[in-house]
């Protein structure tokens, strides 16, 4: 059997390695467009900033590594035809030759792509200028070489989302002054904006200049082409503002990358991702898709399109084991995502209050505070949360965490997820059976304080 996988990141390399764990005998061919195969996008921000010491170590596997499973890999090569009925992929190498592959079964996991927003001068203005988008190792390399450009001094970040306050963070940290422009209210739209103002707070105390409800309108380069460059936005009154910069990165999101599938038939559906089932199967005879490219399945939602790196992990995995006959369903995804934003760590699973009505649960969100362990040993810091769960039988919905780099934010968001993955209500947080030692924790954990502070204001609003 020859199975073809298209992409080198998360999807792509987790079908090949799990269809080799399996099968042995499964001829696993990858095709990676650039020659970084199995790099860790996510951590793109730490190289930059100097924390990860040279670009290889991103590798979560080496080249040799990979070989050694039995994997095929194909570098600099883009597969730019899909021939369903013939069961052929054709491919291009980096020097033009094109190249047809047959398969039996082919998993498509060409990930996302930057957006590119309705900026004047985006279009013109690229990595020479300092203009950056932010993606890919080569993006990686081309922002590196700004930097080390002389008298490279001031950064501006278009996006506050995740990849935006890492690299304010990161760029901070290389000793540049950054503003950041976020054109929503508040900056990481993804939690309340009562936990995005601390962390707001957070980048103005390490010197990020911060411009919240700010629409970015032009980039452009002074003095003719030979000056700095000049960001032009409009503010939250509609007043002009200009930003002045030598390096300006644009991190506003992604989009799926489907023009290959779309081309040979492929479905799509929720923001033009690809349409897959549980199984990862495509409308298309023998052709599975995974990661960013594809709908997402939401545990809570439904369809979604939510890319993320520990989804496309697992799709990746479920692609592998239904293309060898093992029928396994992708169980779904809860978003369940964490940053860290210099001293600060924030963290979320599940459904906010406003998707939960959409999702036609009756929620409420009660915010709480509790220390991270027994504030009579030293170091404490209080953790932030804001717990959301149905009014009608307490089951858990969503938890939002913020608090210290050193309050375990990350490990508590995962006991919430685990919860809500097996349908837990509130109340039954209070019966998990969690470790406990006065430097790390307290006899009932924190999260179990803030599900107990959820069932107290739950019972206040049943009274009212």
């Amino acid at each position: 059997m020859h199975v073809i996988a298209i992409g080198g990141s998360d999807a792509g390399i987790s079908t090949a390695l799990r269809a080799r764990e399996l099968d042995p005998t499964v001829d696993v061919t990858v095709v990676v467009a650039d020659a970084y195969p199995n790099f860790s996008i996510c951590g793109i921000p730490y190289y930059i900033s100097g924390e990860v010491t040279h670009w290889r170590n991103l590798a979560h596997r080496t080249y040799a590594d990979l070989e050694a499973t039995g994997m095929q890999l194909r570098l600099d090569t883009l597969a730019t035809q899909i021939n369903v009925d013939a069961k052929e992929l054709v491919v291009r190498d980096r020097e033009g030759t094109e190249e047809t592959l047959s398969y039996d079964a082919l998993m498509v996991g060409t990930g996302a792509v930057p957006i590119k927003p309705p900026i004047a001068g985006l279009d013109h203005l690229g990595p020479e200028q300092g203009v950056h988008l932010l993606h890919s190792m080569d993006d990686t390399f081309a922002l590196t070489s700004t930097l080390e450009r002389a008298g490279i001094t001031r950064a501006v970040i278009v996006g506050a989302g995740y990849i935006g306050l890492e690299m304010a963070e990161g760029l901070t940290t290389r000793g540049l002054q950054v503003t950041q422009i976020e054109q929503l209210p508040e900056v990481l739209p993804t939690v309340d904006p009562e936990l995005g103002a601390l962390v707001h707070t957070e980048l103005e105390r390490h010197g990020v200049t911060v411009a919240c409800d700010t629409r970015v309108d032009a980039i452009e380069q002074a003095e003719n082409g030979a000056g700095p460059l000049i960001v032009h936005a409009t503010g939250p009154g509609g007043e002009p503002q200009t930003y002045p910069a030598d390096v300006v990165l644009v991190v506003v999101g992604v989009r799926p990358e489907t023009e290959l599938a779309a081309s040979a038939g492929a479905e799509l559906g929720t923001k033009g991702a690809i349409v897959v089932d549980q199984r990862m199967r495509t409308n298309l005879p023998n052709i599975y898709a995974a990661g960013d490219c594809v709908v997402t399945h939401h545990q809570l939602l439904g369809t979604t399109d939510r890319p993320l790196g520990t989804t496309a992990h697992k799709q990746g995995r479920v692609a592998a084991e239904n293309i060898l006959g093992r029928e396994r369903d992708f169980a779904g995804s809860l978003g369940t995502q964490v940053v860290k934003v210099f001293d600060l760590v924030i963290a979320r699973t599940g459904l906010r209050d406003h998707e939960a009505i959409s999702a036609d649960f009756q929620p409420l969100t009660v915010a709480s505070q509790a220390d991270d362990h027994k504030a009579y040993y030293p170091g404490s810091h209080p953790i932030q949360m804001r717990y959301t769960a149905d009014q009608r039988d307490g089951r858990l919905l969503g938890l939002q965490l913020l608090g210290h780099l050193g309050s375990e934010i990350a490990k508590r968001v995962d006991i919430a997820a685990t919860a809500i993955h097996n349908v837990m209500t509130i109340d039954e947080i209070s019966d998990l059976d969690l470790s406990y030692t006065p430097p790390l924790g307290s006899p009932w954990d924190t999260i179990q304080a803030g599900a107990q502070a959820w069932e107290r204001a739950a019972r206040a609003a049943a009274v009212s």
